[in-house]
């Protein structure tokens, strides 16, 4: 009988084995239509963003070409003032938040241009080799005053061919380049701020969705990793947090363009408390999303070595990404941070009861990453360092104390006797009282009798050898 029943358990462990590596493959390609999928929505959702982004800027771009020209008519007289349009349409194009910046550094770029072109042009003439050194000199002068590429070097460049190879041909084109330049990027800067400004707030809430959302997500992952003891799901969650710094780039171009609009556009002036918000939370969610990679990598860690898991410790991870999102919450609609504050600490005490529960080397490291992430995510709502640190200490603290309690508290808790205990207590001061009043009556008797004074009760011998 055991015979057939080991054998019996041969072919199973058998069976078992030729069948575990197609339930691998079959896994392994679930994973990958699933992130195939989540990569195509995101991918999906980033160009509908760009799209509208580009809506926005090519009508800035086209009303602002069409102002210019028709400015430029007007105040510099009849003629072909191409550059005028050329000015606005760079002005706009340009990187979100960079507008005022690039109309400055091309009226400084076309002055080089015109300057170091006039220069030349009247010391060395004119010709293919006096254009060619031209263009060298007014490039390289434009590369020391601005220190690096831009529209200051490529509008120095530009000018300098124009100067060079159309002076000759046609003279006093400088000063009208200079008026087309000025006209065109402040028509570009009026559109933009008065004319057509963007909501920056809804620009920065569409550039922070996607890291809220990757983030808390990952998050969540990462708790249901623990709580299930799976490595491979905590190491899926790291590597989405990895693929979260194109987003981080974004928001923070996101935030200059927001920083530009709330500054020059009276209409979105009311919008500045909101935007500083959001700026003062952008550094630290940054920090925090590094933290919580560190929290996904060190439970991979813990689960691969098989370290022990208290039940608090997936609970505090899940309840930092509640505290995420109420921070988006927070900033969407400029409600009150007392819900993030709040769940920022139940993290910081359930960590601090899952220390308090045991846990082994990364079980200790995914504890301090906890911590120091909710202390971040209260900086990030406006909070000071200090005070920061000591909110995320003292509900650490508590969460420590329900299963370890203080060793001063526990001096201090009244002693609790058993009845055993009570029952002998009470029968010590019944025997103590019944010697006290034998003891009494002679010394009280002899007193009477003429007994010295001495030797009373209180100071007699018997008094001696009870103490």
């Amino acid at each position: 009988m055991r015979r057939v029943t080991a054998a019996m358990a041969d072919k199973r462990r058998t069976a078992d084995t030729v069948r575990s590596p197609l339930n691998r493959v079959t896994g392994r390609g679930e994973r990958a239509v699933t992130r195939v999928r989540s990569q195509g929505g995101q991918a999906g959702r980033l160009r509908l963003r760009q799209l509208e982004v580009t809506a926005v800027i090519s009508v800035q771009a086209g009303l602002a070409a069409a102002l210019a020209a028709l400015l430029a008519q007007y105040l510099l007289g009849p003629g072909a003032h191409v550059f005028a349009p050329a000015a606005a349409v760079g002005t706009i194009a340009t990187a979100i938040g960079q507008r005022a910046r690039r109309t400055f550094e091309l009226l400084v770029g076309v002055g080089l241009g015109i300057l170091v072109g006039d220069l030349l042009r009247f010391l060395l003439g004119s010709g293919s080799w006096q254009l060619g050194l031209v263009v060298a000199l007014a490039i390289a002068t434009a590369l020391l005053v601005a220190g690096r590429g831009g529209a200051l070097v490529g509008q120095a460049g530009g000018t300098a061919v124009l100067i060079s190879a159309l002076a000759p041909v046609r003279s006093g084109l400088e000063l009208p380049r200079i008026f087309d330049a000025l006209v065109g990027g402040l028509v570009g800067l009026a559109v933009v701020v008065l004319l057509l400004p963007v909501n920056p707030i809804r620009v920065l809430d569409r550039a922070a969705a996607p890291i809220f959302t990757v983030l808390t997500e990952q998050l969540d992952a990462v708790a249901h990793a623990l709580t299930t003891r799976d490595a491979d799901a905590a190491v899926r969650a790291l590597e989405r947090l990895r693929g979260l710094d194109a987003d981080v780039g974004r928001l923070n171009e996101a935030l200059t363009g927001a920083g530009e609009v709330v500054t020059l556009a009276p209409a979105r002036w009311h919008r500045r408390a909101l935007y500083h918000r959001y700026a003062n939370g952008a550094a630290h969610l940054e920090r925090l999303i590094l933290y919580a990679r560190s929290v996904a990598r060190r439970s991979a860690t813990a689960l691969q070595y098989d370290e022990p898991i208290p039940a608090a410790l997936p609970d505090a991870v899940s309840r930092l990404a509640e505290a995420a999102r109420a921070l988006r919450r927070a900033g969407r609609s400029g409600e009150d941070l007392d819900r993030t504050h709040q769940l920022t600490r139940e993290s910081a005490q359930l960590a601090g009861r899952a220390w308090a529960q045991g846990v082994r080397s990364y079980g200790d490291g995914v504890i301090t990453d906890l911590r120091t992430a909710a202390s971040e995510l209260l900086r990030a709502t406006g909070c000071e360092p200090d005070d920061a640190n000591r909110m995320v200490r003292t509900a650490a603290g508590a969460g420590e104390a329900e299963l370890h309690p203080p060793i001063r508290a526990r001096m201090l808790r009244p002693r609790r006797h058993t009845p055993r205990a009570r029952r002998r207590l009470r029968l010590e001061r019944r025997a103590h009282g019944r010697r006290g009043r034998r003891t009494s009556a002679p010394a009280r008797g002899e007193r009477r009798a003429g007994a010295p004074a001495g030797h009373g009760p209180e100071t007699g011998p018997s008094h001696d050898r009870r103490a």
